[in-house]
């Protein structure tokens, strides 16, 4: 029994629906933390208020997401690490799929819901860094999606900057470099951000749970793996 313990210890750490969970969810995705000391350290514009304007938003940057196979979610929250001045009290959200260069795909769903602004303790060109969640009741299915999380203060002169990162404490899957950026007011129509010179990955998340078929499915493929590296490892003595 011993190849099958230490199999398990070594899997439950690495498998998404185990590894970010907490009180009110899991972590299904988290682009990672922003770095103020890294050389591409940058952010870009992710507002509505006086100064970009906007509805349903002035400017709104777009995350993507891969739900893998097999497995579904209930999402219970988005949220974006942002750079701001900005005193938010709600915050418009959108999830898509299909989008490209100069195409918004197909909107899934959207809305606007109570912002709730949280400190991350970093900071970066004299603006400190807050998370913006917003909550959402929303099942999904495998496939690759994108999101924006975009804190509102119509009557503010502040401004507001989705942070970017290097995937550091990063959680979930992703493709990378198909990260947009849409913004009337500034002239841009989704527009992949690396056209904006902000890369690889923005600094924003998704909280959710997972059906408990998706948990179901999990462990059978662990106990599964489990079992043919104990056949493996008896064969091996025999």
């Amino acid at each position: 029994m011993k190849p099958v313990a230490l199999l398990l210890l070594v899997l439950l750490p690495t498998a998404p629906v185990w590894a970010s969970c907490f009180g009110s969810g899991c972590y299904l995705f988290y682009g990672g933390n922003f770095d103020p000391n890294h050389p591409d350290a940058n952010g870009l514009a992710n507002e509505t208020d006086s100064i970009v304007g906007g509805s349903p938003y002035g400017a709104a940057t777009y995350q993507n997401f891969v739900i893998p196979a097999a497995q579904t979610w209930n999402v219970g929250g988005l949220f974006t690490n942002d750079l701001m001045s900005l005193s938010p009290l709600s915050a418009y959200w959108e999830l898509r799929t299909g989008i490209l260069e100069g195409s918004s795909g197909i909107l899934i769903s959207s809305g606007t819901g109570t912002d709730t602004v949280t400190p991350t303790g970093r900071a970066a060109f004299g603006l400190s860094e807050f998370t913006n969640v917003v909550p959402v009741n929303l099942s999904l299915v495998p496939g690759i999606y994108w999101f924006a999380v975009v804190p509102s203060d119509p009557n503010g002169y502040g401004r507001s900057f989705n942070t970017n990162t290097n995937g550091w404490n990063s959680v979930g899957s992703q493709v990378p470099d198909q990260q947009y950026f849409t913004s009337p007011s500034l002239g841009a129509y989704f527009t992949n951000a690396d056209n904006e010179g902000v890369f690889p990955i923005f600094s924003s998340g998704v909280v959710a749970t997972p059906e408990p078929s998706s948990l179901m499915m999990l462990g059978s493929a662990l106990l599964a793996a489990a079992f043919a590296v104990r056949r493996r490892s008896t064969s091996a003595r025999e």
